[in-house]
């Protein structure tokens, strides 16, 4: 027994010594998924382990990003390749719209360079995030001879295209009649790529993370994972990176009122991406506006620049629109004394983490990722699915009682650093590498 711990210790050993990783992700910065991504690919380094991340658009200076367009020509080119979805998707003429969130990645191509930087890589394994939109299509998995993770960051792979179902269930069955593409036939696109999926996935090896209980149920339900296994993996974040600020500091140096209490919110289109929900949130506000606390509370927004069209919230809001840096992420969290997640589906919710993060306890729909995040009544307040007045309550429960609030901040940051901190994250996924090179070996 003894003899076999240390054989079992050593493999360990020298699998961490060997062993390379190589993500998979469309770019390296910019939305939640590339976050994600690159947050985890330097956990992983942090831990000592030969991580690389490969991107078909490369926006950082990082030497462990690697871009699969070498070349402004090999770009330019996969451009003019992208265009196809484009095209594709133009023959729809009633689809939703995209600036909405009602995003749908046909995924007809694949980046031109990518399957030489793989095998100049020559990785261990191959962990995918967020591969659609022309960097890489379904029938390329079955080209790649090492054993894949893949991190499910939205319902893309579980689906016909869309990479949220909203109130469509038939990626249960095969797709088709896609009420993003507003298409009324059987055999749209949506049904042929849920087709080419079904055909090149069933006979490869997927490892499959979702990263919230949500997403993994979706998956287990879906007609293209329901017969796999699939371990749930939380999203995370540096803890040392996000953290509270001086909370009269933060509003002086946005220039907020330090006498009122301040909401926050923000996503990426945070106005026009109705899956975010500031739909709700609008309503919520001037229904607080309305009941006479108007001057209790100041709203901030981030991800969104002022509108042209005003859009009536009883308050008057400030707007910092696209924030990336963490420094002034933290800045806005540590500012507010509550923030609103109000999402309709959201595969986790980096967000309302990051808030946490800062002491910002968190209120949200009781509903998706968020509900693994927000724990009701002691992190934040988990309001009935889309009731605005719940949903108002939640944010005026957090914040008029001092008392209260002062712990709910402190567990909500306690939870962050006993739940999602990348140091955890890197370690669950070690052990799942470790397993499948110990399996491949």
């Amino acid at each position: 027994m003894f003899l076999e711990l240390l054989i079992f210790i050593n493999l360990q050993s020298e699998h961490l010594k060997i062993m390379k990783i190589l993500h998979l992700n469309t770019v390296d910065l910019g939305d939640g998924a590339s976050r994600g991504t690159y947050w985890l690919h330097q956990g992983l380094l942090q831990k000592g382990i030969d991580s690389n991340i490969l991107v078909m658009r490369k926006t950082s200076n990082d030497p462990t990003v690697i871009s699969s367009s070498r070349s402004n020509l090999i770009y330019k080119f996969d451009r003019i390749k992208n265009s196809i979805d484009d095209i594709t998707l133009s023959l729809y003429r009633d689809r939703l719209n995209n600036s909405e969130g009602n995003f749908f990645s046909p995924s007809c191509t694949s980046s031109t360079g990518v399957y030489r930087a793989i095998k100049e890589i020559s990785p261990d394994i191959i962990h995918l995030h967020w591969i659609n939109k022309g960097f890489l299509k379904p029938e390329s998995l079955k080209q790649l001879d090492v054993p894949i993770v893949w991190t499910l960051r939205d319902m893309w792979p579980l689906s016909g295209g869309c990479h949220y179902a909203i109130e469509c269930t038939e990626y249960t069955n095969s797709c088709g009649k896609c009420p993003l593409l507003g298409s009324r036939s059987e055999n749209d696109i949506s049904r042929k790529l849920w087709l080419r999926k079904r055909k090149s996935w069933s006979s490869s090896e997927i490892n499959l993370v979702a990263i919230s209980n949500w997403l993994a149920d979706c998956a287990k339900s879906s007609s293209l994972f329901r017969d796999k296994k699939i371990r749930v993996i939380h999203n995370a974040l540096d803890e040392n990176k996000f953290k509270p600020l001086s909370k009269s500091f933060s509003k002086e140096a946005l220039s907020l009122n330090p006498n009122k209490k301040v909401i926050a919110f923000g996503a990426i289109n945070a106005l026009k991406n109705k899956n975010k929900g500031f739909q709700y949130l609008a309503k919520a506000l001037k229904k607080l506006f309305d009941e006479g606390f108007s001057e209790s509370f100041e709203v901030v927004i981030f991800g969104s620049l002022e509108p042209t069209e005003k859009v009536d919230l009883g308050f008057k809001p400030t707007y910092l629109g696209t924030l990336r840096d963490n420094i002034a992420l933290s800045l806005v969290y540590s500012a507010a004394d509550v923030m609103v997640v109000p999402s309709i589906q959201e595969a986790f919710g980096k967000t309302a983490i990051e808030a946490m993060a800062c002491g910002t306890p968190v209120v949200s729909f009781d509903s998706t990722g968020l509900k693994d995040i927000v724990d009701h009544r002691l992190t934040g307040y988990r309001a009935q699915c889309f009731d605005i007045a719940d949903l108002a309550y939640g944010i005026r429960w957090v914040c008029e009682d001092s008392e209260r609030h002062t712990k709910l901040s402190r567990q909500s940051r306690k939870s962050v650093e006993d739940r999602f901190t990348t140091k955890r994250q890197a370690n669950s996924y070690h052990q799942l590498y470790l397993e499948l090179l110990s399996a491949s070996s």
